[in-house]
């Protein structure tokens, strides 16, 4: 039986499917390093330790390696609680939601307090008519088992209150903490030249074809891509790269330690997904001086991209746009924006959220 030793979130507990180079998982790493980092204890329940992010892990947090980086492997996470008692449950995001609500059903009132956050669009414009009936179905069941959501913005916490049907006061604002140069991590090689960068996992969602696509339009036939990122789709687009003849033009070199440097030698930043959260890498970007060509994928991205100078927002299936975005970004009398500097302190605000529901808990 599950109790809480103290009024406070001494003890976090949180999980990951895989250290394979997901933003959420990037984001839960950075905040873990956080809290520990104010004296907490963290606990992480890993599938798998495989993949380019287990090199972030911060060396103080308490593992508990499953072994098995199935999805459903993670179903066991009630056990690893009564186990371990933490004092808090987060859940880093809308992938593991189905993991909470199995910690909650074999919990039950012995549960502490689940947080979890918005990190993908909870409105998906792409579903058929069937899996966005079965998606909204799916989101009003989480006031059952979620005790609090955190939003990165507050578009997206509107977004959460309507479609989870999620009270007021059981939502908040964070965003998440800012990404920091990694000088550990190994150099990327950047194209010669001018070059557009994308940066995000080569999965069907972030949609590089339409960037692959767009590129032999713009008038600029020298400028290059280069997308960092590992994923599944990696063969179609390699195949689509040498079947329009951008060999010489495009690189996919893999997953980066720290895209930072590569953002900030970019003429533009890229995102060309069919649906996000609060895509980080709109605000990286914006954080060196790139300027930003986004997809309408997420009610957050104009929250980001809200000076002409930061760059543009265009519709997902309009590549017409796109290409004409990219023409106005690559001017090369275009004058870069001021960089962006981020602002509050994420690592407080979660942990004065953690510790309230926790003395609530405990009264």
């Amino acid at each position: 039986m599950h109790r809480t030793y103290s009024e406070t979130a001494q003890h976090i507990l949180t999980c990951a499917q895989s250290m394979r180079g997901g933003g959420v998982e990037r984001a839960l790493l950075r905040m873990a390093e956080g809290w520990l980092g104010e004296g907490r204890r963290v606990t992480l329940v890993l599938g798998s330790d495989e993949g380019p992010l287990a090199a972030e892990i911060p060396m103080r947090i308490e593992l508990i390696r499953l072994g098995d980086a199935r999805y459903s492997a993670l179903f066991a996470l009630g056990e690893h609680v009564r186990a371990t008692a933490p004092d808090l449950i987060f859940c880093p995001g809308n992938h593991y939601s189905a993991v909470a609500a199995m910690a909650r059903l074999r919990l039950g009132r012995a549960s502490p307090p689940i947080v979890a956050k918005v990190s993908n669009a909870l409105v998906r414009p792409e579903q058929g008519r069937f899996a966005a009936w079965a998606y909204r179905r799916w989101l009003r069941l989480h006031p059952r088992f979620l005790d609090h959501v955190v939003a990165m913005t507050p578009a997206m916490a509107a977004e959460a209150r309507a479609e989870m049907g999620m009270p007021a006061d059981r939502v908040s604002v964070i965003a998440n903490p800012p990404a920091l140069p990694r000088p550990d991590a190994a150099p990327v090689k950047l194209p010669d030249g001018r070059y557009i960068v994308g940066v995000g996992r080569l999965e069907p969602q972030k949609r590089w074809d339409r960037l692959i696509a767009a590129l032999p339009h713009i008038a600029d036939k020298q400028v290059k891509l280069l997308i960092l990122g590992e994923g599944g789709a990696r063969a179609a687009l390699e195949a689509q790269v040498a079947a329009l003849g951008l060999t010489a033009r495009v690189s996919m070199p893999g997953h980066a330690g720290d895209p930072l440097p590569a953002l900030a030698g970019a003429t533009v930043a890229v995102l060309t997904s069919d649906y996000e959260g609060v895509p980080g890498v709109l605000r990286e970007a914006l954080s060196v001086g790139t300027p930003v060509i986004s997809t309408e994928s997420s009610v957050a991205v104009r929250e980001i991209i809200t000076l002409p100078e930061h760059g543009m927002v265009i519709p997902r299936e309009d590549p017409e746009a796109l290409v004409a975005a990219l023409n106005q970004l690559l001017d090369p009398d275009r004058v870069r924006p001021i960089p962006v500097t981020a602002t509050g302190d994420p690592i407080t605000d979660y942990l004065a959220l953690f510790d309230r529901l926790v003395a609530q808990r405990s009264r």
